[in-house]
């Protein structure tokens, strides 16, 4: 199993792609702008899509995806999400006034999109994949995911979320592979991510500490906004090593880029 980083950024900016994960060639793990970097043909091999919630950096080329291969669908695609967040989509994209209602077009019996709603627990078994819903804590509704195939380990992905000791629960009875984590904002913002329920590395360090004592996995930070990136990989830093890794480090923490693959 392959995972692709085709987005990872907190906002838009030169060479900054708001979050999207391809697994294998078949299944999107969030749609955000880095979508628009897919060929084509790329975006034809899509059937599923899974959204942790409704905010536009995480949804915004859902639609423009879909019509870019609407002509080329032999079934619809799947979206896969929260109650609430379908019902987001459906009230404020697909409604005839943001963008046309595809989950009715070109025939309700047919359409471009089909809606599935998924619930925190559950696990999902698409393509040969197993993903399992992991909690969330954000605005709106929203989840995590852990995809794994077969007995490898999985690749982890908390969403937007802020504290979190229900998602910790779960990872520490997880063999886990790879954990992708959001830190949106510094320290020097930290008033506004605990408002807006996302991490800033304050936060990010007592949720680590939370990590069950002799696991090991390399954590990658993503939805950093472009322009407190590097502010808030120092702030990481002075808590906790990141790449080169000196003798006191306690956990393997490296940045994500667009463009890295994990191989499970």
């Amino acid at each position: 199993m392959k995972v692709r980083v085709l987005g990872c950024s907190g906002a838009i900016a030169r060479d900054c792609r708001t979050t999207s994960f391809l697994v294998d060639s078949d299944v999107l793990v969030d749609a955000g702008t880095g979508v628009g970097d897919l060929t084509l043909e790329e975006m034809q091999g899509i059937g599923h899509v899974l959204l942790t919630h409704s905010h536009l950096d995480h949804v915004a080329s859902l639609p423009l995806m879909v019509d870019a291969i609407a002509s080329t669908l032999t079934r619809p695609v799947k979206v896969h999400a929260l109650p609430g967040t379908i019902a987001a989509l459906k009230a404020h994209v697909f409604n005839n006034v943001i963008w046309p209602d595809f989950s009715r077009i070109p025939t309700p019996e047919a359409p471009f999109v089909s809606f599935h709603e998924l619930r925190v627990g559950e696990t999902l078994d698409i393509a040969g994949k197993q993903i399992e819903v992991l909690p969330a804590v954000h605005t709106v509704p929203a989840v995590g995911f852990a995809v794994s195939h077969g007995s490898s380990g999985s690749w982890v992905f908390t969403g937007d979320t802020e504290r979190n000791p229900a998602f910790w629960r779960r990872i520490n009875e997880m063999r886990v592979a790879a954990l992708v984590i959001e830190t949106a904002f510094s320290n020097r913002e930290k008033d506004l991510a605990r408002r807006s329920l996302h991490l800033s590395p304050l936060t990010l360090a007592d949720e680590l500490d939370c990590i069950e004592k002799g696991k090991s996995f390399p954590i990658f930070i993503t939805h950093t906004k472009p322009a407190e990136t590097d502010m808030i990989m120092a702030e990481i830093q002075t808590f906790d090593q990141t790449q080169p890794f000196g003798a006191d480090v306690s956990h393997d923490i490296r940045y994500l880029r667009a463009g890295q693959e994990f191989e499970l």
